[in-house]
């Protein structure tokens, strides 16, 4: 086990753009997710991708959200996707989304995503094309559908980075739950090689495991990071440096260290409790430009 801190993001420096670089070369994300019930969702990841470093960002949810959305957030393009009776997407939205996926580099799908959304019927078609242009970060409850297609993950040889918390990882592994406990490096290490994908499971410490590499630990950044939008904002930042360019270990880490030092920041100049999701993006430039 590696401690993820300053002398491994030293030796693991991300790709930087150069003086005459672009909006396109530095990277296009799509971000695809939300629901009626959580239209904002999307706004904190396509906030936080930008803000890590992605150069154009598209957003597709659910028709009577995407407006608003793109009002939200207007740097953003907005794509409306099909709905189902319960607000979530509907079952065509991956044959959609697919269509568009020619146009970004990186995908992160998930976000604001609830139960009652079809992930399966959304998944498939996203995933059965692998592309070594592109990286994907599959998050939230599209990772119960990741469960049932392990053959169509690996054909991605390892561009693609998978986010649980323990409730999500013991789905996505289908295991006893005290595994989460009893060994979650192990467990972190079995879902990479499963999948051969970089797995991340988040909690109060973070285990990032990578097929053939060593697995690495961040301390965590807090409590106060136990908090609505959190985890959108983590899937966010990991969009925009794989957009970037970065290699999916190298993102998923960085990603992780970002997000917790923007939480540390805050909860010293707020208070250890009560810092708002939509509060962690605007950290991520500072901590870029001088990490430590």
């Amino acid at each position: 086990m590696t401690p993820l801190d300053a002398s491994w993001l030293a030796a693991h420096p991300l790709p930087e753009p150069g003086p005459d670089t672009d909006k396109n070369r530095r990277g296009r994300v799509l971000v695809a997710g939300g629901s009626e019930t959580v239209p904002g969702a999307l706004r904190l990841t396509g906030e936080a991708a930008l803000r890590a470093g992605a150069g154009k960002l598209q957003l597709a949810t659910v028709a009577r959200a995407a407006m608003p959305l793109g009002v939200q957030v207007p740097e953003a393009a907005v794509f409306a996707l099909p709905a189902n009776p319960a607000g979530e997407l509907g079952d065509d939205a991956g044959t959609l989304l697919a269509d568009h996926l020619e146009r970004c580099d990186a995908l992160v799908l998930g976000p604001g995503m609830g139960a009652e959304a079809p992930a399966k019927a959304i998944l498939k078609p996203v995933v059965a094309k692998p592309d070594a242009t592109r990286t994907m970060v599959l998050d939230a409850a599209i990772l119960a559908a990741a469960a049932d297609m392990t053959d169509e993950i690996r054909a991605h040889d390892g561009r693609i980075v998978l986010t649980p918390h323990p409730g999500e990882m013991i789905r996505l592994m289908r295991c006893d739950p005290a595994r989460i406990h009893a060994d979650p490096a192990g467990l972190a290490q079995e879902g990479a090689r499963r999948f051969n994908a970089i797995v991340l499971l988040k909690g109060t410490e973070t285990w990032i495991a990578c097929p053939g590499e060593g697995l690495l630990l961040y301390p965590g950044g807090g409590p106060g990071l136990a908090t609505g939008g959190s985890g959108d904002v983590l899937a966010g930042i990991i969009g925009g440096l794989l957009a970037r360019g970065a290699m999916p270990r190298v993102a998923a880490a960085w990603g992780v260290w970002l997000h917790g030092e923007a939480g540390r920041r805050l909860a010293e100049r707020i208070g250890p409790l009560g810092f708002l999701g939509r509060e962690l993006p605007g950290e991520i430039p500072g901590l870029l430009a001088a990490p430590s």
